[in-house]
């Protein structure tokens, strides 16, 4: 199976390195990060890239795609080559996912009108806006599109996808591999599990898609 993730200048690094990770792992699996061009790309912070060792074009058809969200989403929307890529790429992938605000990159390719999706819980109510029917939850699957709420949920996403791609054992044996057992110092993941007044504090900290 082979997964492309594509980068974008501002995406959110554990987007796309949680579900990379995940993939990178499986028996079987070829993981490539795709931009317009090779090199470098940036993240959201502003201090670690990763490598894009294929373009667009290089790879057309891949089994899966996993698209990143992250404060360049906006920016992102009207970059034709990377939208004009997840359209074409869709309509042979087995699986077209997103993580966090890349639900709104599939939202561009016209992937997710009258479909069920998630995405970060701060912009979450806006895919109704676009036809598409919000679900909270982590993971959310219709057919072969499957998003991921905010950032580490992609992997949870992975793993999920893992599962079906290959079988139950294989994902519990990569999650055992990367030590998966999240015990979070804090029950403050979810806005409804946080302390009052956190979630202006939050979202000020991951900042606007854009």
């Amino acid at each position: 199976m082979h997964v492309a993730i594509p980068l974008y200048p501002g995406f959110t690094a554990l987007d796309a390195v949680g579900p990379y990770t995940v993939m990178a792992f499986a028996p079987g699996c070829t993981v490539t990060f795709v931009a317009a061009e090779p090199g470098p790309v940036l993240d959201d912070r502003g201090s670690l890239t990763l490598i894009a060792t294929a373009t667009y074009a290089e790879l057309p058809n891949p089994d899966m795609i996993i698209v990143p969200g992250g404060t360049g989403t906006a920016e992102a929307l009207s970059d034709t080559a990377l939208v004009g890529w997840i359209a074409q790429a869709h309509e042979q992938t087995r699986w077209t996912t997103s993580v966090c605000s890349g639900a709104f990159l599939l939202v561009a390719a016209g992937l997710l009108k009258g479909r069920k999706a998630t995405t970060h819980w701060g912009w979450l109510n806006d895919l109704a806006g676009f036809g598409t029917e919000p679900v909270s939850e982590r993971v959310v699957v219709d057919g072969k599109i499957v998003t991921a709420a905010g950032v580490s949920a992609g992997i949870d996403m992975a793993l999920t996808l893992l599962a079906q791609a290959s079988d139950v054992a294989t994902a519990q044996a990569v999650q055992l591999a990367i030590e998966y057992a999240p015990e979070p110092p804090f029950d403050a993941g979810t806005p409804k599990t946080a302390p009052a007044g956190l979630t202006e504090r939050a979202l000020s900290l991951i900042g606007p898609i854009g």
